[in-house]
């Protein structure tokens, strides 16, 4: 009787298993590799407004990832930083590719951190509607104040004034208005299913 034994070489590496946490989010059937331009812009800006948000964003991005066992893909600062740098309208902006791991993991990191800071940004947002009904200035309400504050300045210093992406966001006025859009978003992705219709949107029109 004849036996058909298969034997891997000893030489040859063990492939690396992706963390099962990445298969709730599905594959876009996208016809090219590397994500779209504007899956990497949007990923980016959701982080630049949990950072505005809370003291130490990228640290606690970092923390995230490690407890959710994703840093395999989200390696340590310097590999977000390079997977964050992606986003065409950043001054460090590299043309590396994003690939479907790694978005996929910023996207649950983002919604995990939306999560823990749901009740701050409900406040904000439900601050936000009453200043604007009464026509009082945004600036009366202090915590809506300051992230508003740090999300222009984070924004300022990070992107490349020389793209019209980013020129068209010339006024504090305009930068606001961003920072609440990326307030909503964010407690889009607190909700049910919040996750995966997020990833979702981030492929409208791409596939």
């Amino acid at each position: 009787m004849n036996l058909s034994v298969s034997v891997m070489p000893l030489n040859s590496p063990p492939r690396e298993s992706m963390p099962l946490i990445l298969d709730n989010l599905p594959d876009p059937p996208i016809s090219f590799s590397g994500c779209p331009r504007r899956t990497r812009l949007q990923i980016d800006l959701m982080l630049l407004a949990i950072e505005a948000l809370e003291l130490g964003g990228s640290e606690a991005m970092l923390t995230v990832a490690k407890d959710l066992e994703l840093q395999g893909i989200i390696k340590n600062r310097v590999h977000l930083w390079r997977i964050r740098s992606t986003n065409p309208l950043r001054r460090s902006y590299t043309r590396r590719l994003l690939t479907l791991e790694e978005a996929k993991a910023m996207v649950i990191v983002v919604c995990h951190l939306a999560r823990r800071l749901t009740v701050l940004i409900r406040q904000m947002l439900l601050a936000y509607q009453q200043l604007r009904d009464k026509q009082v200035p945004l600036e009366h309400h202090f915590r809506l104040s300051e992230y508003l504050e740090r999300f222009r300045a984070h924004f300022r210093s990070r992107m490349n004034p020389r793209r019209a992406g980013v020129a068209a966001y010339n006024s504090d006025d305009k930068l606001n208005n961003l920072a609440i859009e990326l307030l909503s978003e964010l407690l889009f992705c607190t909700g049910t299913s919040g996750m995966q219709r997020f990833w979702s949107s981030l492929f409208d029109g791409e596939v």
